[in-house]
């Protein structure tokens, strides 16, 4: 029987890019590597800095997109997570995660639809700055016979999203009080992107003050008007160690802080705050024909360069020698200096400059410990951006 009349089998599956117990050496590429010793030490860094503080951590599952790192930040004492998106909450919802908030706007039939189902699984917090939003969620939710809590954004320096004057805060907390049989006004969002990424550490420092000061505006105009709000959220892992400082915040929302990657890895840190290296981007050298540089097998479609190229890794730390001069969809193009280039069918670590688009491009982490592969984490809500 010849190839093209060929039976079909009853089964055709992928395997996986690596087993438990196989060595970086064993593992297929491209590949998204964690190393777990990292990572925990992460994880342990940012819930201490909250706890110090008396601040609720409510880490940004837009980074990992896994149930798994969900888990191990709540067993650390995390109060919830945060999801930039609706689907991306449902994989969480689904595995028992049941204090989320989406922390960005939504608007349409479908995606009101979508918040009320959540609604009903778990207990679920939204954000608004619009009256357009509020009148479709509380007549949503009251048909639903549903509650959920609302956040009023405000603009706290990012110029994105968010409400921009008291009044317009004032006008929508008046909008959502006529739906307070299902819409509960729980507080405010305020996070300010841009500063986030402010590589001098005194300038940064100065941004995240000024977003606290905006935010210290509005919390007087609702208590001059008799609103209370227990919840202010905000803040990242760029600003998180100025943010728990400022007396403001009631929860921090750090997200990136678990993997570190390149953009963070250029900041400015001063003491302990800086996190490890924990997330690589592991290729294999696919072709050494030329004498200067080699071609790994990993392309856009396996790491994201929006930040910036990402940073070749050996053994022994970061290779000045080796750098990625150019990335295309499925090659990585390294030079050397005066260093030996690696051969062909070595292992090479990359260290992306975008943790959260990389991640959304894998199915799952592999898990190291010590160069062996501990285990295997699905990325659930991988792709799920609606």
């Amino acid at each position: 029987m010849n190839g093209r009349h060929a039976m079909p089998h009853a089964a055709f599956v992928l395997e996986p890019e690596a087993a438990v117990g196989d060595m970086l050496s064993q593992i297929d590429t491209p590949a998204l590597l964690l190393d777990l010793d990292a990572f925990e030490a992460n994880i342990e860094r940012m819930a201490t800095l909250a706890g110090k503080h008396g601040i609720a951590l409510r880490p940004h599952a837009k980074a990992h997109k896994s149930v798994a790192i969900a888990r191990a930040q709540l067993d650390a004492g995390a109060a919830g997570i945060c999801c930039q998106k609706l689907s991306e909450a449902y994989p969480f919802a689904a595995a028992g995660i049941t204090d989320i908030l989406i922390s960005n706007e939504f608007v349409g039939e479908k995606k009101v639809a979508m918040a009320v189902d959540l609604a009903r699984r778990v207990k679920l917090t939204v954000c608004v700055d619009s009256s357009l939003q509020v009148h479709a969620l509380g007549l949503a939710a009251r048909a639903a016979n549903v509650a959920m809590d609302v956040l009023v954004e405000i603009d706290a320096g990012q110029r994105r999203c968010g409400v921009r004057s008291e009044v317009a805060l004032l006008d929508l907390l008046d909008c959502i009080g006529k739906y307070s049989d299902v819409l509960c006004f729980s507080g405010v969002q305020a996070f300010n992107g841009t500063a986030q990424h402010i590589e001098a550490w005194t300038e940064r420092r100065e941004a995240a003050l000024r977003s606290a000061e905006t935010v210290a505006r509005y919390l007087r105009c609702l208590k001059t008007y008799g609103f209370d709000c227990p919840v202010v959220t905000g803040g990242g892992t760029g600003t998180a160690e100025f943010d728990v400082e400022t007396g403001v915040y009631s929860e921090i929302q750090p997200g990136s802080y678990v993997f570190n990657d390149g953009h963070y890895g250029r900041l400015e840190w001063q003491g302990n705050n800086a996190p490890a290296h924990s997330l690589f981007v592991v290729s294999t050298v696919m072709s050494a024909a030329a004498p200067d540089q080699i071609v790994t097998d990993v392309g856009l479609k396996g790491i994201a360069v929006d930040s910036g190229l990402p940073i070749v890794i050996s053994q022994s730390g970061t290779s000045a020698n080796l750098m990625v001069r150019r990335v295309n969809d499925e090659h990585c193009v390294i030079e050397s200096g005066p260093d030996a280039l690696p051969v062909l069918d070595t292992r090479v670590l990359l260290v992306p400059s975008h943790c959260d688009p990389t991640v959304n491009l894998y199915r799952r982490f592999i898990g190291c410990r010590g160069g062996v592969v501990e285990c295997l984490w699905d990325i659930e809500a991988s792709g799920l951006s609606r």
